[in-house]
């Protein structure tokens, strides 16, 4: 019996805590159903206030746009225009070949183009200009001067942080596809309306377009009066050169002259070389009229001395004739995906901050409850 008794004892000192188990989960969910009302509340009050945050916060609505390299029929007029001017950079050489120089295609290149949109885009000073505009920003701004009018330390640093703000309105991000770099970007404008975010972002893509337009024409302007000027240059070099090489081709012709002169010589002779240091085989008659002719010589005629002058004042001609149109159209970028105003707010999500209302006061409604059970429990 004893023996019975032993072996079954283990059996015996297992209940107790098997049933402790079970009166333990029992009485925490008894806990919770008698604080059902607590939990009821709490969730109540979470979700009113949940809901209430969802319904007053300020809305916000993004319109995009995906934009891309532009095609070359985008920019054919001005690629057209830099075309033309592409023979003031070439380089004439003696034997009368051409070297076609490539200087002007870097700024043809539809790339170069469209980086010049996106940086114009991402442009701090283009955007506070363009911002600045904007009735909101201006109502926001008027507010802050208002409410700090003495304080101008704080009323800066309260104006720097809503130019923050309102920068992030407007974004560029890139459509990266895996180590290539990014050929198209995602423009992103946001307001608290849906027509407001449309006209905020179209506005600002007309206004970089521009920008990006004027930058790419100065571009080049700057690139030609850099060439024009060192073509004024290199003229006035040569010109000096060729006037000095005219006074001593004139000086050396007078000498012989006066040489054939004394020599009484006056018709060309075949026996005399052409190799002295004034030749006199051509005769007087010959001399005095080469003389002549390098008497009546102007500065205007100084290319038959230097035939290198004819060349650069072409260039120069060219240059003078091509003047750039600060009006030309073109376009510096193409829309894969044009804006269009945008179906659903960005934020807030009114749904799903009222299912996490509901989740939060569930949650909160249930550890007030066990933690009022624990306190009484000790």
């Amino acid at each position: 019996m004893e023996q019975t008794r032993q072996l079954q004892e283990p059996s015996v000192s297992r209940t107790p805590f098997q049933s402790d188990d079970e009166i333990d989960l029992k009485e925490l969910l008894l806990a919770l159903w008698k604080g059902k009302w607590i939990i009821i509340i709490a969730t109540i009050i979470c979700t009113v206030g949940a809901v209430t945050y969802a319904l007053l916060a300020k809305q916000v609505w993004t319109t995009e746009a995906i934009v891309t390299i532009p095609q070359i029929s985008d920019f054919s007029n001005y690629r057209k225009v830099v075309g033309d001017l592409q023979p003031a950079f070439d380089i004439y050489q003696e034997d009368g070949t051409v070297l076609v120089s490539n200087k002007l295609d870097q700024f043809t290149l539809p790339a170069t183009l469209f980086d010049i949109f996106i940086q114009q885009f991402e442009s701090r000073a283009n955007k506070k200009a363009y911002i600045s505009t904007a009735s909101d920003f201006k109502e926001e701004l008027n507010k802050l001067a208002l409410e700090k009018p003495d304080d101008k330390k704080q009323l800066e640093d309260s104006q720097a942080i809503l130019y923050a703000k309102w920068y992030q309105k407007l974004s560029a991000l890139p459509l990266k596809s895996g180590n290539q770099e990014a050929e198209s970007y995602t423009l992103k404008g946001e307001q608290n309306t849906s027509n407001k975010s449309l006209r905020f972002l179209n506005g600002y893509i007309n206004y970089v377009a521009e920008k990006a337009r004027a930058v790419a024409l100065a571009n080049i302007q700057s690139v030609l009066q850099a060439k024009q000027s060192e073509l004024e240059h290199k003229q006035s070099l040569i010109s000096d050169q060729a006037m000095a090489k005219l006074i001593n081709e004139r000086q050396r012709a007078q000498y012989a002259l006066d040489i054939a002169k004394a020599a009484g010589i006056n018709k060309p002779q075949q026996n005399l070389g052409n190799d002295e240091i004034f030749p006199i085989n051509i005769g007087a008659s010959a001399l005095a009229a080469k003389v002549k002719v390098l008497d009546a010589l102007s500065q205007k005629q100084l290319t038959i001395i230097e035939p290198r002058l004819q060349q650069i004042q072409a260039k120069l001609s060219l240059l003078a004739a091509s003047k750039i149109d600060n009006n030309l159209a073109f376009s510096t970028y193409q829309f894969i995906e044009s804006p269009e105003a945008p179906l659903s707010r960005t934020s807030p999500k009114r749904p799903l901050i009222a299912i996490l209302g509901v989740l939060l006061g569930g949650m909160l409604g249930c550890a007030i409850v066990l933690i009022r059970h624990a306190f009484r429990e000790k």
